[in-house]
């Protein structure tokens, strides 16, 4: 069974740091490009960061530019994104995604909530 999960969401200060995780499972990890995609309060789903399959290539959004950093670990089926500088504007239900490259995207993990204060 194919399985996307995320970990490390929490309630995190102005200007900190966190750092999510998300660990996949049922299929061939490094066969799949990664997403991180976030959903704010009464807002749609953003997209926020990609990384390809071997973590040579990656995209960020504008507003992640900079301040997020995405990467992966094959050995371990898990990719990760690391932000720093966060803002009230960052809160949301961030979600991993799998993309297979030339057909599209393929799993959803169920969200890790980060919330910023103030």
């Amino acid at each position: 069974q194919v399985q996307l999960v995320e970990s490390g969401g929490a309630l995190v200060q102005f200007g900190g740091s966190l750092r999510l995780s998300c660990v996949g499972s049922g299929f061939t990890f490094n066969h799949y490009a990664l997403n991180w995609v976030r959903q704010a309060p009464g807002k749609g789903l953003e997209g926020v960061s990609t990384i390809d399959l071997d973590g040579r290539n990656t995209w960020y959004a504008d507003f992640a530019r900079g301040r997020f950093l995405i990467s992966r670990d094959n050995a371990k089926n898990t990719v990760y994104l690391q932000m720093d500088s966060v803002n009230p504007e960052d809160t949301a239900v961030y979600y991993c995604a799998s993309v297979l490259p030339g057909t599209g995207w393929r799993d959803w993990g169920r969200g890790t909530q980060v919330t910023v204060s103030s």
